[in-house]
């Protein structure tokens, strides 16, 4: 009995039809790259990142606009609504003391929280298949996570002006589908920058809107899931656990928001690649899984003297066939003849 019987009868069809094909391949794919490991170094990476970097946002906002305190609260409460969790524990938390030992305190916290964005650009790249040769250098992979950071933060502090505009004179269920959609414009315009700054500048910016779009409703329902999530569960599993459910819930969350991101910027290389329809069992079928694999195999490329040539065995061979200039084989010795000494060797029995 075949028990992948149904397996290859669902290959075959969703082989046929692009609305299977295209979510298959993005699947596959996420597999081929080991995507899920990228999502979990992100998260990890932003759990450490996210409180300094945060706490930056934060203290920087109480100094510009310390003329104006209800501003202030207002983006203050606008961005750290975006992070569900940890949000309400940030509300009056800041950097304080001498302005020296505030730079250097925010500066530290600044460069520590570089390690989500560093992680990011290592996930970008290994889904673009970018050669290590052709990937940005330390220095460069800093300057983008640090021009990543002040245009996040700048858009965080002009959505939350805009956003007081467009709900300022609405109530009722007109604030609340006013408020969603403003949100999810504004998660559009973070998608965007983010995968513009963070992927290689050989990939058109064309390629890019497809995931931005999948990445910005995600991210949408992963910010009103956390809502719920922290009012319903986190809130009482605090009294029992303590700091320990809100550890745990934060790194779910990130977990799930790392891996909505890196499924989001697959869609982008399959779709613009047309790396579908992919084959789900056996060896590689298509031509998509060919170009995938031969493409993942030149990432390891680190060097310009490098150059890594990918080839594929047809299907029911063991392998390459033997050379034309390969030698023959030598022939067996019989008790009447005696074995024939190969070309170059010495005949031992022959004299000097």
């Amino acid at each position: 009995m075949d028990v992948l019987r149904p397996v290859r009868a669902f290959d075959r069809v969703q082989q046929r039809h692009k609305f299977l094909a295209v979510p298959m391949a993005v699947v596959k794919k996420f597999s081929d790259d080991g995507a899920g490991g990228l999502a979990a170094q992100m998260s990890y990476y932003g759990f450490f990142s996210i409180f300094p970097l945060l706490l930056v946002f934060v203290t920087v906002l109480g100094y510009v606009f310390q003329g104006d305190p209800s501003l202030q609260h207002s983006i203050k409460s606008s961005v750290l609504g975006r992070f569900p969790i940890i949000g309400p524990t940030l509300q009056n938390s800041q950097l304080s003391g001498h302005l020296t030992g505030l730079v250097i305190g925010a500066a530290v916290s600044l460069w520590a929280g570089l390690g989500v964005t560093n992680a990011a650009q290592n996930a970008f790249d290994r889904v673009w298949a970018i050669p290590h040769k052709e990937r940005a250098d330390f220095f460069m992979r800093r300057i983008r996570g640090l021009t990543l950071v002040a245009l996040l933060g700048l858009l965080f502090v002009v959505s939350s002006a805009a956003s007081g505009l467009v709900t300022g004179g609405l109530g009722g269920p007109s604030l609340k589908v006013a408020g969603i959609a403003l949100s999810l414009l504004i998660n559009l315009v973070l998608f965007g920058t983010s995968f513009r700054v963070l992927t290689a500048r050989s990939v058109p910016a064309r390629c890019l809107w497809i995931g931005v779009v999948l990445g910005g409703v995600l991210w949408e329902i992963l910010q009103v899931a956390g809502g719920l999530y922290v009012s319903h569960v986190i809130r009482r599993a605090s009294n029992t656990y303590g700091t320990f459910a809100t550890v745990i819930g934060l790194l779910a969350w990130l977990h799930l928001g790392a891996q909505a991101t890196v499924y989001a910027a697959e869609t982008n290389v399959v779709v613009a690649r047309k790396l579908w329809p992919r084959s789900l069992v056996g060896p590689p079928a298509a031509p998509a899984d060919e170009e995938t694999l031969a493409a993942l195999a030149k990432v390891e490329e680190r060097s310009d003297q490098e150059q890594i040539e990918v080839e594929f065995t047809p299907s029911g061979t063991d392998g390459p066939e033997p050379h034309a200039a390969d030698d023959p084989p030598r022939p067996r010795a019989t008790d009447d003849q005696p074995e024939t000494p190969a070309s170059g060797e010495r005949d031992p029995g022959a004299r000097a």
